[in-house]
Formats: C-alpha cells, structure tokens, sequence
C-alpha cells in the first residue's frame, strides 16, 4: 500500500545549560563556567523510494538530543547530533504549526524543518572588572516544535485518469507487471497505482468524479498527483452512454482544481472497446476526436490495441530521461 499523506511531529533538541564553576587552582578563583551545547536540528531530505512515507505510518513522533551541560575549566557541553528523516521526491513538507510549506524536490538538498536551541551561557561570560567572581548563568534555549503534514505529489510520467470503472487499473496491470485490484463497481482503486513501461513511470489516479474539486467522492485527495504528471492518459468507456459528457466532466474537475492541469499533453483512451459494436465505437471515437485529435480505443483482452499504446509510450519514453526507483524495478 502506498501512503502518501501523514502528519508526524519534530521536536529540535533544547540547548544545554550553562554552568557556574570557579577557578580553585593556587588561588585563581575566577569563574570558568562554560556553556551548554547545541540541540541537534531535525532536517529532511529527499529520497527516490516512493514508499518511504511507511515509515512514518505507525511512529509520529521525532526527537533530536538535547545540547550538553556546559563544565568546567571553561569547557562548553556537547553539542548534540542532527537527525534526518527521508521522504520521496516530490513531497509538500506542510508546517501545520506556522502555516508555511516547502517541497522536495532533489536528494542533496536537505531541508531544515526544526532549529536545535543554542547552549546557555556559563559564569564564565559574565566576569567584569566590577564582578570578579559571577554567579549568573544561561539555560539552554528550548528547539523548535513542529507538527507538519507530509503530502506526496507523485512524480510519474503518465497519469491514468478518468471516471471510476473505466478500466484504469486494468491497462495498468495490463501494460505493467502491476497486479492492483480491480473489479466491477466504483472507487474499486483507493490509492494510486504505480507501474513501469518502457522506462516511464505509470500512475493509476483514483477515478474522479464530478464534484471532486469541492471534495466529493475521493475528494481532491488524489488530485494533487496529476499536478506531477508530464502526460495524461484519459479513459473513456465506449459502454457509457454518453462518452463526451464523460469526457468534458474530468476535464472540468482538472480546470476547477488547477488550470493548468488542462495544458498537460493528453491522450484519449476509449477503454472496453470490446463490449460495443462497430458502428458505435467508430461513433465514439469520432465524436470524442472533436475534443482532442489524439484518440485511440482499446480492450484488455485486444492484443493488438494494447500493442499500439505500447508503441506510443515508447514514443514518449524516447523524449523522456528518467531514473526508475529501485521498488519499482
């Protein structure tokens, strides 16, 4: 199962401590308190496992350590160690705390989402010519506590789209060696689907209904991967009674959530072209045409029209340079 969407929280490491000491060696009597160490920060970085988001599933909670006491002899306390959670490639880091949000889009570049605090002050920076022997010291500043929601926006080349039961899940298993369940009934495909073919990256969005810009049905829970896609495959069942309508509905929920979903390079596909006549079909395929040129029908159980989507991914996949995540290899 693939999460794509948790809410964990981070908690940077307190500053230690200063410390008041004085001097006892041959009648030095100064003070040499030192200060507390740094809390470790939280960081997170991006990682090309598109399932990485399991990880957070069940364990919410994240803690760096806490700066150490500052000692003696004007010694300053350790600092602590930074730690580093991983999310895929393509995740909305979303501080539920503050309101602000920032995406992950490489490996390299970790992102800081929590401060350590800084150590205190030990008697040591509080000496004078007027206060040779300070009893004053600093506590640790405390690290910063966030709650953050982490969203992944899948970064596939193709998006299967469409209404629920065309027939999305089925062309994946179909062109894949995907094995996701399908069946007879809507939203059968709960979460996306992910496949490899010809070197790209397939991604099953759950069907779409209308309404499902204002949250109806699945909602805009799966809207966000299409944002990611580079070219959509849409699905339309020659069984519906009335194809264009069909069509024009998703099209509408695109324009409603993103407009800029609509200028996505896209494919007509007349799914279960098997269960309809001739003249119907060619009837289909030419009124959909009218909407968007690139059309073709197929059927699961049609060898030589999944051949022929095969071959136009293999088009695309020739203008297209990607790295295949090892889970998907």
């Amino acid at each position: 199962m693939l999460i794509d969407q948790v809410t964990i929280t981070v908690k940077a490491g307190d500053g230690g401590n200063g410390v008041v000491r004085f001097n006892k060696n041959l009648g030095q009597y100064g003070p040499v308190g030192g200060s507390g160490g740094r809390g470790g920060s939280v960081y997170i970085a991006g990682s090309n496992d598109l399932g990485i988001l399991r990880n957070y599933r069940y364990k919410k909670s994240f803690a760096a350590e806490n700066g150490g006491e500052g000692r003696g002899q004007n010694r300053d306390g350790t600092d602590a160690k930074d730690i580093t959670l991983f999310v895929p490639i393509g995740t909305v880091i979303e501080n539920v705390t503050l309101g602000t949000a920032e995406e992950i889009l490489v490996t390299d570049q970790p992102l800081l989402v929590a401060r350590g605090g800084i150590g205190g002050r030990g008697n040591f920076h509080f000496r004078s010519s007027t206060n040779t022997r300070p009893k004053q010291f600093e506590p640790g500043k405390p690290g910063q506590h966030f709650s953050l929601k982490l969203s992944l926006k899948l970064i596939a080349d193709i998006g299967l789209i469409g209404l629920p039961n065309v027939g999305k899940t089925s062309l994946l298993n179909e062109l894949t060696r995907a094995s996701a369940k399908v069946g007879n009934y809507e939203f059968t495909t709960l979460e996306p689907n992910l496949g490899v073919v010809s070197g790209l990256i397939l991604a099953d969005i759950p069907g779409l209904i209308e309404g499902a810009s204002k949250g109806k049905g699945l909602g805009i829970k799966f809207l966000r991967h299409i944002e990611r896609t580079k070219t959509l495959f849409h699905l339309v069942s020659a069984e519906s009674p009335d194809r264009v309508h069909d069509y024009q509905i998703v099209r509408k929920e695109l324009s409603a959530f993103a407009s800029a979903l609509l200028e996505k390079e896209e494919y007509i596909l007349v799914s279960k072209r098997d269960m309809v006549d001739a003249k119907r079909l060619t009837r289909t395929v030419a009124l959909l045409k009218k909407q968007n040129p690139r059309v073709w029908s197929f059927s699961i159980h049609d060898l030589d029209s999944l051949k022929s989507i095969q071959a136009e991914i293999r088009t695309i996949a020739g203008k297209t340079t990607r790295q295949i995540p090892a889970e998907l290899k």
